[in-house]
């Protein structure tokens, strides 16, 4: 586990429950040869779980400084401890059924897919009716409404007002609470298309939470956004040393890589994210597009297939097909993604028909899009590359406030 996570000590723990009692186990241990620099059990009550929780978790937080760090067990680590603490459990219910609700929620947010999305929503909802002050829940439950939004699972206007809705609840409830400025940097870059609102947003995330894997990875997001295309990969590969094990953070950093054409890299990031997630969405998309612009055409055919989700797999055929010379095929999917999600995939279609080279459609779509505000139109620097001479780009990209 240490060497797949790349550090030199992981922290264990178990937690063994009997009736109103707790046992909780920890113990650090150096991953070079098992040695076990530190352990310690607790027998707590479940009276008041969250306390108990706070309670150990400043116990490690003070043992980790004194074992890692060499400082002085004294009065000021103690108080450090207790703020760092503090801070993390900002947000959180304290009720333990609301917690429970939540954390399921969650679980079924990770599947990535329609269905597992909207019981994640139902979840949620529940936390939040049962805790009204949960913070984090308002957070999660405005991040799944942007989700069903972004890939057409709800009626756009009705999922992107929900989502707002509980963005703004969850940051007038914990103003301080980094996750909720992470989201809302999200929602003015994918919806409310305000760059300097989302960059404030960013960078009061950046100063609560400067460790985070979840802001790094949303600042790689706004950073490629933005057209900073190589500090994005930068933050990418960061996030990717500090989370190796996670398949989203190989996709952005992917995705960036591909942005800026260093495509060997890109194809290795993709396939490591497949690696760790087999399922994942929109990865066998960018891998056509990686295939592709390396001259590998039978493979990228493979992988537009292979796409998970209809309205991708049917965009990555129409690209694919029309490079590798079968139009009648490209035409086909892109007639099919047109007809049947032609008010979801807007985006996609526009960059669909500027890889055929159909620069009057692709800007008909393009203006469509924005005026539909679909999230892909933040995407819009990242992708065609072949409408950049003509003089409607820099007009759409005035009206997107991405000019500069």
């Amino acid at each position: 586990m240490g060497r797949a996570l790349n550090v030199a000590t992981v922290l264990e723990g178990s937690v063994r429950k009997a009736g109103p009692r707790v046992r909780i186990s920890v113990q650090l241990v150096k991953v070079s040869d098992g040695y076990h620099l530190w352990s310690e059990t607790y027998d707590r009550t479940m009276d008041d779980i969250f306390a108990v929780q706070d309670d150990i978790a400043r116990s490690v937080v003070k043992e980790l400084r004194t074992t890692l760090l060499g400082q002085e067990s004294d009065s000021n680590a103690s108080g450090e401890a207790r703020a760092e603490v503090a801070m993390a459990a900002k947000g959180r219910s304290s009720d333990a059924e609301a917690h429970r609700l939540y954390l399921q929620g969650l679980h079924m947010l990770d599947a990535f897919s329609r269905e597992e999305t909207a019981k994640g929503i139902s979840y949620l909802k529940q936390a939040v009716t049962r805790d009204p002050g949960f913070a984090l829940a308002w957070t999660q439950l405005s991040y799944a409404y942007s989700r069903q939004a972004g890939f057409g699972w709800a009626p756009l206007e009705e999922a992107w007002k929900l989502a707002w809705e509980a963005s703004e609840r969850a940051l007038a409830l914990e103003p301080d609470l980094a996750e909720a400025h992470l989201q809302m940097a999200w929602m003015q870059s994918a919806n409310g298309w305000d760059w300097r609102a989302a960059r404030s947003a960013m960078a009061r995330a950046r100063e609560l939470a400067p460790g985070s894997t979840a802001v790094l990875r949303e600042a790689g997001g706004l950073a490629r956004v933005l057209g900073r295309l190589e500090e994005s990969v930068a933050l990418y590969q960061q996030l990717v040393e500090q989370d190796p094990l996670s398949a989203r953070s190989y996709h952005e950093l992917g995705v960036s890589l591909f942005a800026v054409k260093r495509h060997t890299e890109a194809e290795a990031a993709f396939r490591r994210a497949l690696d760790l997630a087999p399922q994942r969405v929109l990865a066998h998309l960018y891998l056509t597009l990686v295939l592709l612009a390396q001259g590998r055409g039978d493979e990228a055919m493979a992988e537009a297939a292979r796409e998970p989700l209809e309205p991708f797999r049917l965009y990555s055929l129409a690209i694919a097909c029309h490079a590798t010379g079968r139009k009648l095929d490209s035409d086909a999917a892109l007639r099919e993604l047109t007809e049947k999600f032609g008010d979801d995939c807007a985006f996609q279609i526009a960059d669909a028909h500027a890889e055929r080279g159909e620069a009057d459609a692709a800007f008909e779509w393009l203006d469509r899009a924005y005026a539909l505000r679909d999230p892909g139109c933040s995407s819009v620097l990242a992708r065609f590359h072949s409408l950049r001479h003509d003089p409607r780009w820099e007009s759409f990209l005035r009206k997107m406030g991405l000019a500069e």
